[in-house]
C-alpha cells in the first residue's frame, strides 16, 4: 500500500487507533508467514496405526520365523539346535547399531530426528535441535514398540527403522517453534539503522550500517490480516501500550504502518506459531525486544520482505 505523502501518512496514523492482537488460525497453525506453514501433528494418529508390532512366535518349519510387519524386520527362527529343531528357539531382537545421537547432542540432524518422531506421535513438542529428556524418552518408547533395545539413544538400526516409517520433514516441521536461521539481509537493509524483517525465515534483524546487532524469531498476521510488506519508518514508540481496539497488551510497541507495530507478544511466547496477529510483528523474546526497544529511535527504517 502506497501513500501519497509521508506527512499525510503520519498524520493519519497518529489520529487513528493503534493496536493488533492475536488471532487463532486454522488447522496446522498457519500464520500467513509463507507457503507451507503448518505442522505435522495431523499424521500422528496415522503413524500409530502404521506402527508394526513385533511378535515373537515359535517357527512352524525349519528356518521359519514371523516378520513383524511393515518395517521388514523378522525373527531369527531357523536352526535352533542340532537337528534344526526351530520350535525351541525364540526370536532374537535386532541388535543395536553404532550410536548416532544421544542425550546432550544438538544440531540439524537432531532436529530432523525430532520432526520424524513427531510425525508418528512419539514427540509432542516442536523440534528444538537439542537431544533432551523428552527426545530420549520418545526414542526409548519407539525402540520398545519395535522390539529394539530400549536405550534411548539413536543408533543406526533405530534411525533406519524411523526413516522407513516417516517422510522427509518440511521447513515448518523442522522449525515449528521458530529458531530458523535468518536469511541474507534484504539489500534495502544494508545502510542506516534498520529493523529488517524477513517473512521467509520468520526472523527480525536489528541492523546498523550493514552490521547485525541482534536477531530474533517473529510471528506475523494471518492471511485475513497480513503484515504489510515494504519500506517504512518507526513513527511512534509506546513502552506499555495496550490496544485500543482489542484491549490486549502490546509491550515495547514500535509502530511503523498505521496500527501495525513490532511488539512483544505473551501469546507468541506461550503458543508459538499456533496463532497469529492482526498484522503486527510479534516477538516472543521479551529480554531481546526490551534491549532493542531501548536502541531503536523514531525515524529508523523498517523493511518487511519475503
Amino acid at each position: 500500500m502506497r501513500r501519497a505523502a509521508v506527512g499525510v501518512a503520519a498524520a493519519v496514523a497518529l489520529t487513528g487507533v493503534y493496536g493488533c492482537t492475536v488471532q487463532p488460525t486454522g488447522p496446522g497453525g498457519a500464520t500467513g508467514a509463507g507457503p507451507g506453514s503448518g505442522t505435522a501433528s495431523g499424521s500422528a494418529s496415522a503413524g500409530r496405526h502404521r506402527s508394526p508390532v513385533h511378535i515373537e512366535a515359535p517357527a512352524t518349519r525349519p528356518g521359519g520365523g514371523k516378520a513383524d510387519g511393515k518395517d521388514g524386520s523378522g525373527s531369527a527362527g531357523g536352526g535352533g539346535g542340532p537337528g534344526g529343531d526351530a520350535r525351541t528357539a525364540p526370536a532374537a531382537a535386532p541388535a543395536a547399531g553404532p550410536v548416532l545421537w544421544s542425550r546432550g547432542d544438538s544440531g540439524q540432524a537432531v532436529r530432523e530426528l525430532q520432526a520424524r518422531l513427531r510425525q508418528i506421535g512419539w514427540l509432542s513438542q516442536g523440534p528444538t535441535g537439542t537431544y533432551g529428556p523428552a527426545t530420549e524418552q520418545a526414542v526409548r518408547g519407539f525402540q520398545g514398540r519395535r522390539g529394539l533395545p530400549r536405550t534411548g539413544r539413536t543408533d543406526t538400526v533405530t534411525w533406519q527403522r524411523l526413516r522407513g516409517m516417516t517422510h522427509e520433514p518440511g521447513r515448518w516441521e523442522l522449525y515449528l517453534m521458530g529458531g530458523q536461521p535468518a536469511g541474507a539481509p534484504d539489500p534495502r537493509c544494508l545502510t542506516g539503522r534498520v529493523l529488517c524483517i524477513d517473512k521467509t525465515t520468520r526472523t527480525l534483524r536489528w541492523m546498523t550500517d550493514g552490521r547485525t546487532v541482534s536477531t530474533m524469531a517473529v510471528r506475523f498476521g494471518t492471511e485475513a490480516t497480513p503484515t504489510r510488506e515494504g519500506v517504512f519508518q518507526v513513527y511512534w514508540k509506546s513502552r506499555h501500550h495496550v490496544s485500543t481496539i482489542y484491549h490486549s497488551a502490546m509491550p515495547y510497541a514500535m509502530f511503523f504502518s498505521g496500527g501495525q507495530a513490532v511488539h512483544y507478544s505473551s501469546d507468541f511466547a506461550a503458543r508459538g506459531y499456533a496463532g497469529g496477529s492482526h498484522g503486527c510483528v510479534n516477538v516472543r523474546d521479551e529480554a531481546a525486544i526490551a534491549r532493542m526497544f531501548a536502541q531503536v529511535k523514531v525515524g529508523d527504517k523498517v523493511v518487511v520482505h519475503w
